[in-house]
């Protein structure tokens, strides 16, 4: 006589990928990437460029989250991804504020923004509760990792996008740009349901755990939108190849969706109600074997594989 499977519970642990995540030590050289790197599309290349403003900071505060966290992990298969995790975001975070140099260099300074993003990551969200909140540091500590997975519910829908993005291909943008892009959304693609095990190991019972959950998206998806509005903006006003100061358009903005330089609105809307799911798991986004096939054919990747592989010959 057969038995169904058990139903699962929020409580079930989820089955992870077998996939090992690990840093990559890429590097890029920014030398010949013009400043409109998707030719004659100023809004959609610093629509883009926002992630080169928020990442540097973001990146390195999901390292310094997740250290604090890592003593509440008892699951060693989910310390090892935290670990490789936390090694790819660093990462991330060091490459992205190259950008940033390079932006500077070509006259476009960055820095009256991200020194706000700086503060929001430092003082908004650091070790303590802000302004004095009455909060226990185990709550606080929950609720940041919250924000964290859903942040990463939106790093792993961005990623899946430009891996598929056949628009960016046929506007000849400049490749080495391409490849940071794809090279980072694989590798959150390949690491899309991390910060999400790390919330629901961490984050006490039911039904406080989803609940938090809850509370995480609905601060993180109006305040990246406010955010990355705010970012592109700043961005097409100081931009010194313009002949004249630009304001951010949604009528451009559109316009570079239908071109296929932009995820639509509904990609990005509809991650959140995916995720608000009790039942939802992030390794339902994307394709591990598509941001695999990519991390092993990215120039920047190989790279960095080579150099490692020299290294252990030597």
């Amino acid at each position: 006589m057969s038995t169904s499977p058990a139903p699962r519970t929020p409580d079930t642990p989820h089955p992870r990928d077998s996939h090992p995540i690990a840093p990559r030590r890429v590097a890029f050289d920014w030398r010949t990437t013009p400043l409109h790197w998707i030719p004659d599309e100023p809004t959609a290349t610093h629509v883009i460029n926002v992630l080169h403003l928020l990442l540097p900071a973001g990146e390195r505060w999901f390292v310094t989250v997740f250290k604090e966290a890592l003593p509440l992990v008892r699951d060693e298969e989910l310390l090892r991804d935290v670990k490789g995790f936390m090694g790819q975001e660093a990462t991330h975070s060091v490459q992205h504020a190259y950008v940033l140099e390079h932006l500077a260099h070509q006259g476009l300074d960055t820095g009256r923004y991200t020194r706000h993003i700086d503060f929001l990551f430092a003082y908004l969200l650091g070790a303590k509760p802000p302004l004095g909140l009455p909060l226990p540091q185990q709550e606080w500590l929950r609720f940041r990792l919250a924000l964290i997975a859903a942040i990463e519910q939106f790093t792993a829908v961005l990623g899946n996008w430009v891996l598929a993005a056949d628009g960016l291909d046929r506007a000849a943008p400049d490749p080495v740009m391409l490849d940071l892009l794809r090279w980072h959304g694989a590798e959150e693609v390949e690491h899309r349901a991390v910060a999400f095990d790390m919330y629901q190991h961490t984050g006490g019972e039911e039904p406080a755990r989803y609940l938090r959950r809850i509370l995480g998206m609905s601060v993180t998806a109006p305040v990246l939108l406010y955010l990355w509005v705010c970012g592109a903006a700043y961005l097409l006003r100081h931009d010194p190849q313009l002949a004249l100061p630009s304001r951010y358009s949604l009528r451009e903005h559109n316009r570079a969706v239908r071109r296929g330089l932009l995820p639509s609105w509904r990609e990005l809307g509809s991650a959140v109600p995916r995720y608000l799911r009790r039942s939802y798991h992030p390794s339902q986004e994307g394709s591990l074997r598509t941001a695999v096939a990519y991390l092993a054919s990215s120039p920047a990747a190989r790279a960095a594989a080579g150099a490692v592989g020299r290294a252990a010959l030597s």
